[in-house]
């Protein structure tokens, strides 16, 4: 027995036997080779895995610690035209609204003594840019109902009803604005302020708000004493 026992632990009977390792298949997941050496391809993985969640931790970090930033939406810079679009009935039923509104700033004309004006000497105000002629039926009907208005807002509105007439009919249109106080007149006789609004048709209204921006605009005869018109102005007073 002990000669047996002494023969299993020699040098060569333990050359013989085979070495307690890992199968083939594991060693090679793990990046070694049977023959303990590491394999270039495992070993790439596993380095490229490690780079991958070093990365992920350090860009995870740098997302948490940052604070949120969120961002309110961009007021507009006028009200919106649906608001304004939701008064066309009745008597002001042609009210309409542009898409590129003018600014008072863009605007000259003259007065009655033949002074240059500038609207923007208005802001503040709601500003009501009428373009009439004493020969246009429908902006001698209309302009009585411009007198009223701005006797109700005083304060808060001014009518700039400016002529087209000739210098020969100016008398005429003195005359004509003298009788519908508290109005004053305004001459434009070359059409300029029209074209440079694009008024397409008299009479034309051009109504802007305090900031002396393009409300909306009516091309034809309107009411502007009618409730829907008082419905109107009394939203662009509060504004």
């Amino acid at each position: 027995m002990e000669t047996l026992i002494a023969s299993m632990t020699s040098a060569g009977l333990a050359e013989n036997r085979p070495p307690q390792t890992l199968e083939e298949s594991e060693v090679e997941v793990m990046g070694v080779g049977p023959d303990g050496k590491a394999k270039a391809g495992g070993l790439g993985l596993w380095l490229g895995l490690a780079v991958v969640v070093v990365l992920g931790a350090g860009l995870g970090f740098l997302y948490l610690s940052k604070p949120l930033d969120f961002k309110a939406p961009a007021m507009p810079s006028a009200p919106s035209a649906g608001r304004w679009a939701a008064y066309a009935k009745g008597g002001i039923s042609k009210l309409q609204v542009v898409d590129r509104p003018t600014r008072l700033s863009q605007l000259a004309f003259n007065d009655a003594a033949g002074k240059p004006v500038d609207l923007a000497r208005f802001r503040g105000k709601i500003v009501v840019v009428n373009m009439w002629a004493t020969w246009c039926a429908p902006c001698v009907t209309e302009m009585p109902t411009l007198a009223a208005l701005q006797r109700a807002y005083p304060d808060d509105v001014v009518i700039v009803p400016v002529s087209v007439d000739v210098d020969e009919r100016l008398p005429n249109a003195r005359d004509f604005i003298g009788v519908n106080e508290p109005l004053q007149l305004f001459h434009d006789p070359r059409f300029a302020l029209q074209r440079v609004l694009d008024v397409k048709g008299m009479p034309g209204t051009v109504i802007y708000d305090r900031q002396g921006r393009e409300v909306a605009r009516v091309v034809g005869e309107a009411d502007w004493i009618s409730p829907e018109s008082r419905a109107l102005f009394d939203a662009l007073v509060k504004t």
